[in-house]
């Protein structure tokens, strides 16, 4: 055994001058005395500030036969109400008591409780709730109280192989603090959120985790764990936290009191180079994001954007692909300018960007209440700011499904957020009263029309 350690420390002696210390800080151990280091500094520092987070709901589990008047006369009662709860993880990223968590570990909940590391639970309120990033933000106390909050750090500096730290309430069994490297940074193909731009991590994370910390060894939020590729269910290697300088962007909207993200708006439509299009485009590889065409008096318009332009970078950072300029450009600050470099007719042109909102027009939402396929669904006006939020075309002409109700119509016959209605009977729709106006109408027959990603779909109803 002693030979052993010497041998050890003999070897790590000679890689010392080789790779000891880095530029930038890094250093591999020189001595068995460095293998002992702990993390428990670290933990100590920000477990406080990390909390687990319970949703509940109420669901009815209603009986099919109750919808016959006969069966309800003879038998009576209605649907039993049954909770549903899920837990998750929460950050405390203000003293005030505002935390970060994952969208979908409260969506849809009635009740939401946040219980601290020193064993305290506070009913938490719903400040901001974001779909397209899977962010949601909470608030606890009263406003005067503090509590114990995270720092935030730049997640633009992670580089694969440092080591990180994931904390969080993993299976409800209490909070837990497990470790690795970063696996790699900038995953843009996970198909879990809008903004596809994620670190990934060996540290494990499994269900009850999400919303919980990613931090680097200085004690800095990096990420919020989202995620994990299992097929188990249970963690296998390959865990996914949205980076931190996205949150900035939710943090920054709640603490300036808004109920929705403000981020800046392109107004361009982007799509990824295939090798096919480097290839006509003279690329040696397929890199950037391509504009396919851009709205008329957007900022992409005023900055001179044309269709066809190669996007390469923005503030000087590398644009990969189309998911990767989302990215950049929606973590920017609104106001100023982002310096883009593009490729067009083979020569770099540099464009500035204003950063700004996209604007809202009157979306009027309403829930049709009315006896026909689209009895439950929200609908809303489009406009610049709604097509970005639900990733519509500019060219869309209809009104849009912003939400259906659990258990209604609209559910059952498979409306979805993001459909655009088009026409109800042959008649086209506009606006919202076009749409309550046209289905106040009883009918045998309703044909519905409706755009879903890009392709048109006609079904006919019994009324």
């Amino acid at each position: 055994m002693a030979f052993r350690r010497l041998a050890l420390l003999a070897i790590l002696l000679v890689l010392a001058p080789v790779s000891g210390f880095a530029q930038d800080g890094r250093v591999v151990p020189s001595s068995p005395a460095q293998l002992t280091l702990s993390f428990a500094p670290v933990v100590k520092r920000v477990a406080s500030a990390v909390v687990n987070v319970y949703a509940a709901r109420v669901v009815e589990n209603r009986n099919p036969f109750l919808d016959d008047p006969v069966f309800r006369r003879f038998f009576g009662g209605g649907g039993r109400e049954q909770i549903q709860r899920s837990l998750g993880s929460g950050v405390i990223v203000d003293a005030s008591g505002l935390i970060v968590t994952n969208n979908h570990v409260i969506e849809g909940a009635d009740q939401v409780k946040v219980s601290l590391a020193d064993k305290r639970e506070f009913e938490a309120h719903v400040v901001l709730k974001d779909t397209r990033s899977d962010l949601a933000v909470l608030r606890i106390g009263d406003g005067r109280e503090r509590f114990p909050a995270i720092e935030l750090g730049d997640s633009d500096t992670l580089q694969v192989g440092d080591v990180v730290l994931a904390i969080g309430n993993p299976f409800g069994v209490g909070q837990t603090v497990t470790h690795g490297i970063v696996s790699a940074v900038a995953r843009t193909q996970i198909g879990i959120t809008d903004y596809q731009f994620f670190i990934q991590t060996d540290a494990a994370i499994n269900p009850g985790n999400s919303g919980g910390a990613l931090v680097d060894l200085n004690g800095r939020l990096v990420g919020i764990n989202t995620a994990i590729f299992s097929r188990s269910g249970g963690s296998q290697g390959v865990g996914f936290a949205i980076p931190v300088n996205m949150v900035r962007g939710v943090i920054a909207s709640a603490q300036g009191g808004s109920s929705v993200v403000r981020r800046p708006w392109l107004g361009a439509k982007l799509q990824s180079v295939t090798p096919q299009i480097a290839e006509g485009l003279g690329l040696k590889r397929p890199t950037g994001a391509l504009v396919a065409s851009v709205v008329p008096q957007s900022p992409a318009a005023r900055a001179g954007l044309k269709s066809g332009d190669l996007i390469m970078s923005i503030d000087g950072q590398a644009v990969d692909d189309q998911n990767a300029f989302d990215y950049r450009f929606a973590t920017k600050q609104l106001g100023g300018r982002a310096q883009v470099v593009v490729l067009r007719n083979g020569k770099e042109e540099r464009l500035a960007i204003p950063l700004e909102t996209a604007p809202e027009g009157l979306r009027d939402e309403v829930t049709i209440d009315a006896r026909s396929p689209l009895l439950g669904a929200k609908v809303a006006n489009l406009s610049p700011a709604l097509n970005d939020e639900l990733r519509l075309d500019n060219s869309a002409e209809g009104v849009a499904v912003v939400g259906v109700e659990d258990g209604s119509v609209a559910q059952n016959l498979g409306f979805q957020k993001g459909d655009v209605v088009v026409a109800v009977n042959n008649v086209r729709i506009a606006t919202t009263a076009d749409l309550k106006r046209v289905v106040a109408q009883p009918v045998r027959l309703w044909r519905v029309t409706i755009m879903r990603q890009g392709q048109q779909i006609s079904v006919v109803f019994g009324g």
